[in-house]
């Protein structure tokens, strides 16, 4: 198992890999690691600098996901919205045959967000949570990865869009 640190626009990452799968990702980390050492760690840091250079990259990267069936599919689920679109909880919820409650739980224990892209999962009226947190650094990391990506709300009839997510809200 290898842990290494990559420097995102938005602050630190680590990331865990074995030698054949991202096995984790995790923002603002508070272990130092130092920088990738093996080819598949090298690999894996090239593919999230593509992404931090071009939000319309396409990760390739075999995952190692650990966790429930549930949340298993709904990680499936989140693999499927495209870059620059997001889904409400509600609507997940639905899609799995679940409630939002469960979507959130499921999203707040996704091992490898960026590349699972659990940041694309939005509230009814807002932002909706990122990693377990409604406020502070890592949602204004959520609302750095819509922006970057271009992802905007459809209006709900309250005059309300892409601006739910601007860096401004923070």
């Amino acid at each position: 198992m290898e842990t290494f640190r990559i420097d995102a626009p938005f602050g630190p990452l680590n990331v865990s890999c074995d030698a054949a799968a991202v096995t984790s990702v995790h923002f603002l980390p508070t272990q130092e690691a130092g920088p990738p050492q093996s080819i598949f760690a090298r690999q894996v840091a090239g593919e999230l600098q593509a992404y931090f250079d071009n939000p319309a990259f396409v990760f390739t990267l075999p995952l190692r996901l650990a966790g429930t069936e549930f949340q298993q599919r709904l990680w499936q689920a989140l693999r499927a919205i495209p870059v620059g679109q997001v889904r409400r909880y509600g609507e997940l919820s639905h899609a799995l045959n679940s409630s939002a409650r469960a979507i959130g739980g499921a999203c707040r224990h996704n091992p490898i967000p960026l590349i699972v892209p659990c940041h694309r999962v939005v509230s009814a009226n807002g932002d909706g949570g990122f990693a377990g947190a409604t406020d502070g650094p890592l949602l204004i990391i959520k609302r750095w990865l819509l922006q970057h990506e271009g992802a905007e709300r459809e209006s709900d009839g309250v005059g309300q869009t892409g601006d739910l997510f601007s860096l401004d809200r923070c």
